[in-house]
């Protein structure tokens, strides 16, 4: 597996390294070796998979606050999507600055989004499904999440017709004073 770095420090796209041959291909997605050799967090408490009917599908910006900030591995399994990571880490350097790739089935990225990110993506394609592996147990307590449009995160989102759920549509702007981004 080949671990990029993004210009936000902790986030990474990860690309995995097929080995093929006439049947096919074979591709190792995870190995705690190689997550640990690069200092990331490998627990696993769950993995969840997203289904997304209709292209311009937008989830997101979700993210977990403490003590349940959540690390997550995603990867989208079928289909294409525009994946987006949002710094929320007040003492970082790149607080409330945003890093997007496309991961697709076909070329098997991932994105590794750190515990202090929010994380959204809109699909690309019809018929997409993302796999999720997280480090944290769900706790919708502590579940929060902050407007995909915000002014002050300025998202090129890919596409102008969205399909956005209401619970997404309610999320205020970021203030970085609060904790209410329910």
């Amino acid at each position: 597996m080949t671990f990029t770095e993004t210009p936000l420090r902790g986030a990474f796209v990860i690309e995995p390294a097929p080995l093929e041959d006439a049947r096919g291909l074979f591709v190792r997605t995870w190995c705690r070796r190689e997550f640990e050799a690069h200092g990331l967090d490998i627990r696993i408490a769950q993995c969840s998979t997203s289904f997304n009917k209709k292209k311009g599908t937008l989830r997101g910006l979700h993210f977990q606050v403490p003590p349940f900030e959540e690390t997550k591995l995603v990867r989208c399994t079928r289909g294409s999507i525009y994946d987006v990571v949002v710094d929320l880490r007040a003492d970082s350097s790149t607080f409330t600055r945003f890093f997007a790739a496309v991961l697709t089935a076909d070329n098997r990225k991932a994105m590794y989004v750190p515990a202090g990110f929010a994380h959204g993506f809109q699909t690309l394609e019809d018929d997409t499904e993302v796999l999720y592996q997280i480090s944290e147990f769900y706790a919708p307590d502590h579940s929060r999440g902050v407007r995909w449009d915000d002014p002050v995160f300025a998202i090129p989102w890919p596409d102008d017709q969205r399909m956005i759920s209401e619970r997404d549509r309610r999320y205020q702007n970021f203030d970085p004073g609060t904790d209410t981004h329910r």
